[in-house]
């Protein structure tokens, strides 16, 4: 089983090249494709702006969780 089985899914669902995404990241096509093939790990923060630009949570990103709606946010004080 992939690291990551729902990154690759929601990037084709987005019509996306794994380019656009390593773009996003500040990293090469070569390492996004390694991420998403769970060759290497995704930093922390990778995966939270995957979570954030998906619109969804880290948790369904790590296949953690079929619900693909983010959970919500705690309101700032």
């Amino acid at each position: 089983m992939a690291k990551y089985p729902n990154i690759r899914n929601l990037r084709e669902d987005h019509d996306l090249k794994q380019q656009q995404l390593a773009d996003m990241l500040h990293t090469s096509r070569t390492s996004y494709c390694a991420h998403e093939n769970g060759v290497s790990e995704f930093s922390p923060e990778q995966l939270i702006q995957l979570a954030e630009f998906y619109q969804t949570s880290v948790d369904y990103l790590l296949g953690l969780t079929d619900e693909r709606r983010p959970y919500p946010r705690r309101k700032r004080r």
